[in-house]
């Protein structure tokens, strides 16, 4: 998994980087195929944003948050991609729905 971090009006320092590489090896530990990670902190007077788009096979996985604190911004982004990658991954593992005109026709019902 490559993970970029970058930053909009802050510095991205070994601490802020590490914690957002914890956060997000939750997500891998989930589900392992996932090709690229990109994080862009940004902060813009009280308001604290971190948007993260997750690059798996055939999708891109976005979320963003907003808060007053960049760590618990962090956590809730770490949180949304979670429920985000859970449910891709159920979706790729259901069974196909049949399509109606794709099922076989059933004979006239034979009345005694």
């Amino acid at each position: 998994m490559n993970l970029t971090v970058s930053g909009h009006h802050v510095a991205v320092t070994p601490a802020l980087n590490s914690y957002v590489r914890g956060k997000l090896d939750r997500v891998r530990r989930h589900f392992d195929h996932v090709i690229d990670v990109n994080v862009i902190l940004s902060v813009d007077k009280l308001r604290q944003k971190v948007e993260v788009t997750v690059h798996v096979r055939g999708k891109d996985i976005y979320a963003e948050t907003d808060d007053g604190d960049l760590y618990a911004a962090i956590d809730l982004v770490a949180d949304k991609l979670d429920r985000q990658v859970l449910r891709y991954k159920d979706r790729l593992r259901a069974p196909p729905h049949d399509a109606l005109k794709h099922r076989p026709a059933e004979g006239p019902a034979s009345g005694s």
